[in-house]
This record gives structure tokens, sequence and C-alpha cells, in this order.
């Protein structure tokens, strides 16, 4: 602030005064419309929704089985495969049937194909039962009668045996024949593939 000296007539003396300050100019910000205020919550939510789309897509495509948990791997004792046409062992962490019919060792999806129940070993009728609608099935997992569309659907196995060699199921999910000279160290189970059996003949 500037100040100015002014005379005073007959005093003999001098009065200060102050100089007008200078003006600052200010600047007026005016608010959001209402339509820009409604483009504004429309862009963030569309903005959040995509973010959240993108974060589930990726969760989804990658891989969340560990070993030894459903969807994944499992690592099965050769000791606790069944007996040629005995009673098939039951892995119910794993959803699946260990069988082991005349034809090969097969492993089933311990899940009906008709609506989702789980069919049950019958030991005085040697066979699987759904508790449910009554589907039967062979101990290779075959289809015998009821509702169900199919046969039991069946896991991808790999056999690997003491001398380092390894026998893996077909696509089609063929039982395959235990060699009696060759003993097996590793019976790898992997529940994240599923071999869908062909509908019922």
């Amino acid at each position: 602030m500037l100040a100015t000296s002014t005379l005073v007539p007959n005093s003999g003396r001098e009065v200060k005064s102050a100089a007008p300050a200078a003006t600052v100019p200010q600047v007026q910000v005016d608010a959001p419309s209402r339509r820009e205020f409604l483009y504004y919550i429309w862009g963030a939510s569309i903005a959040l929704l995509l973010g959240e789309a993108a974060a589930g897509l990726v969760w989804f495509a990658l891989p969340r089985f560990k070993e030894g948990t459903f969807g994944g791997i499992f690592d099965f004792p050769p000791t606790q495969v069944p007996g040629v046409e005995k009673a098939p062992y039951n892995q119910a962490d794993g959803r699946f049937w260990v069988s082991n019919p005349s034809d090969g060792f097969i492993v089933l999806y311990g899940v009906c194909p008709h609506l989702g129940c789980l069919p049950k070993w019958s030991e005085s009728n040697h066979r699987f039962e759904c508790p449910c609608h009554g589907s039967k099935y062979q101990l290779d997992g075959h289809y015998i009668e009821g509702p169900a569309p199919r046969s039991m659907d069946r896991f991808f196995t790999t056999l690997t045996f003491e001398d380092g060699s390894t026998k893996a199921m077909n696509a089609a999910g063929d039982p395959m024949p235990l060699p009696s000279d060759l003993k097996i160290s590793k019976i790898s189970i992997d529940t994240g593939k599923r071999i869908m059996r062909p509908g019922r003949v």
C-alpha cells in the first residue's frame, strides 16, 4: 500500500493518507450444470463397471486350482487301486471313483450326468446307483438304466511306472489295462480335464 503526504493549511504539519489499494481481479468459477454432473457420474460408473469386468475376466482366466484340490491334479497312491472287479475306491475331496474293471483301470467323475447328484456304490448289486432319480451304472461307469443322458464321465489319468515310462489315457477316456510286468509308481488324476462320455445307446 502506498502512502502520500498532504500539507494541512495553517497547521504547519503534514498528514499522511493512504493511497487506494490495487484491486485484485476475482475469477468466478461456475458450478457444473446438472447435465455435466450427470455426464461425470455416468462416465465414472461406466469406467468402474469396465474395470470390474476386466478384473473378473483376468481372475477367471488365471489357473487357481492347487494340486490336491478339486479342479487340480491328484496324486493317487497305487497301493489303493482296488482289485480287478472289486468295489471302487471313493476319493471324496476329488469327487471321483477309482475303478478297476476287467477291461482296465479307470477314474470316474463322481457326479451323475443327469442332474448332478452323487451316485453311490451298491455292493449288493455291484453297480453305481443314483439316489435322486434312480440312474444306474456299471463298474466302469457305463449306463444301465434311468433318466441319465449318458454314462458317467471320466477324468484324464496318467500312469507312471518304476522304469520311468508313462502311459496316458486317450482322448476318448478308454480304460487302461494295467501291465503285470511293470509296477506303478505314481497315478496322476487331473480333475480339471473331464472326459464326457457319448450319449447312451
